[in-house]
């Protein structure tokens, strides 16, 4: 993987949505919020586009991604890890 900083910075989890791009994958981060009113538990999500320096992860892995200085003008996360890999049929 690329150098993690030392630093403390944040982390989220989730799943790779795209990888068409170069060195770059989206990552899809869904987060359980409960509504203010009723209770209930919604699914929010969000798309972050994440480092990947060897293209080596696939649609359907999941994976942890970490903040980092910003790398482009879209890309602030980088791949630090696999988390699960999806299987091949």
């Amino acid at each position: 993987m690329t150098d993690v900083p030392s630093k403390a910075s944040r982390v989220l989890s989730g799943r790779v949505v795209s990888n068409k791009m170069d060195k770059t994958v989206t990552v899809l981060v869904e987060r359980r919020v409960k509504h203010p009113l009723y209770g209930k538990y919604v699914v929010r999500s969000r798309k972050y586009h994440a480092h990947d320096e060897r293209n080596e992860y696939v649609e359907g892995d999941s994976v942890e991604i970490q903040e980092v200085r910003p790398i482009s003008r879209t890309k602030v996360w980088i791949v630090s890890r696999l988390l699960d890999s999806v299987r091949a049929i």
